[in-house]
């Protein structure tokens, strides 16, 4: 069942994070997850398989001045459990979190991987995302 994440789900998210960035070091207090639960413009989603949460996203609507103030949304933090994948359930997850974007009247979903697996590319190309459309760039603290 994909649904919004709930206060129960931080543990189980936090599984899944650690499977997509294994060397990070573990988060303690769940104040940030509070926060992204209580904002109105970011949506953790989950998939449910009989209580047990086996895929999370992570999208971001952005109010936006251009594009007759449509906002955009970025998806981050794409994860099926590995015990899961290749069943289905990424595109799925994907489906739901792009409908959300749609309902939330957003006229682009962007997001970026830094996997160079040709299978994560396909994924993405399969759910209906371009390569060809945009360039991305990343910038971090020195």
């Amino acid at each position: 069942m994909f649904r919004v994440a709930g206060p129960d789900d931080f543990a189980p998210i936090m599984a899944l994070y650690r499977q997509l960035h294994p060397s990070d070091p573990p988060v303690g207090g769940s104040s940030v997850f509070q926060t992204i639960l209580a904002s109105p413009a970011l949506h953790l989603f989950v998939l449910d398989m009989s209580g047990a949460v086996v895929a999370t996203t992570y999208l971001n609507v952005i109010p936006n001045l251009t594009r007759s103030a449509s906002p955009y949304a970025v998806i981050e933090n794409v994860v099926v459990d590995a015990a899961h994948r290749g069943t289905g359930l990424g595109r799925q997850i994907m489906a739901g979190t792009l409908r959300a974007a749609w309902d939330a009247g957003c006229y682009k979903v962007m997001l970026m991987t830094g996997s160079r697996d040709p299978a994560t590319h396909g994924f993405y190309r399969a759910c209906g995302f371009s390569a060809d459309a945009k360039t991305g760039y990343v910038a971090r603290p020195s």
